[in-house]
């Protein structure tokens, strides 16, 4: 009987003692597993990273290279306009005729803001009119691009060579947007009041725009205010070609 009993004791220590062990075994893999795909996932991070690096690296060269190239480009085309002028001039003082070409030419390149203008204008100030609380539109009280088209078409027509609007050059290919009190040209937003300076014949300017029924009369029954400033000293830099 007693016997019996240490067996059964003896037998039952051993089940315990493997039971913790495989506990631990179990815990240890675990850990193990877990360590190891953890180190697998930070490579695999790092990898992503290290190619994302990469590819940005390259971009960032690439783009670099181009703004170099497009800076090299713009260079040779400002030599090259430099040398034509020169040939032109060269010509112009041979030729009769090819004086009148020149001065086209140089006509055309202050539309198109590829040279600086400086000469004697006139400056033209369009505001919103006060508004009147009677009225049951206060859009009929402010500048819209549809007036500063009219005196822009007005002024081309009679020889403005450069002209420029709160100090911005504008171009043939310009586009002009209003947008409530502000008016945007070439992306670029303007308030009021808007000042438009052309450069060109001031009495010309000046009396095709004060014509009667011309556009300033318009102008002042669309409730704009109008100002005009004649021989006025203007200068307006070139357009800067981006790199």
């Amino acid at each position: 009987m007693m016997n019996n009993k240490k067996t059964n004791s003896k037998g039952s220590f051993f089940t315990r003692k493997q039971f913790e062990l495989l506990i631990v075994c179990v815990t240890t893999g675990f850990i193990i597993g877990y360590s190891y795909n953890q180190a697998k996932d930070n490579r695999e991070a790092g990898t992503i990273d290290s190619e994302l690096f990469e590819q940005e690296e390259s971009y960032r060269e690439e783009l670099i290279t181009q703004q170099e190239r497009n800076k090299e480009l713009t260079e040779e085309l400002n030599n090259l306009q430099e040398q034509i002028r020169k040939y032109e001039k060269s010509f112009a003082s041979n030729e009769k005729d090819y004086k009148k070409l020149v001065e086209q030419a140089e006509d055309l390149r202050l539309l198109l803001g590829e040279l600086k203008s400086e000469g004697k204008g006139i400056r033209i100030t369009l505001q919103d009119g006060d508004y009147d609380p009677k009225s049951l539109n206060p859009n009929d009280y402010i500048v819209h691009e549809s007036h500063v088209f009219k005196l822009l078409n007005e002024l081309k027509i009679s020889g403005a060579q450069a002209i420029a609007i709160n100090g911005q050059r504008v171009l043939a290919s310009s586009y002009i947007r209003c947008n409530g009190p502000v008016i945007t040209i070439d992306g670029t937003q303007h308030p009021a009041p808007f000042v438009i300076e052309a450069v060109g014949d001031s009495d010309t300017l000046m009396a095709s725009l004060n014509l009667n029924g011309g556009v300033v009369d318009q102008l002042l029954n669309d409730n704009i205010v109008v100002s005009l400033e004649e021989n006025q000293k203007l200068t307006m830099p070139k357009v800067k070609v981006e790199s």
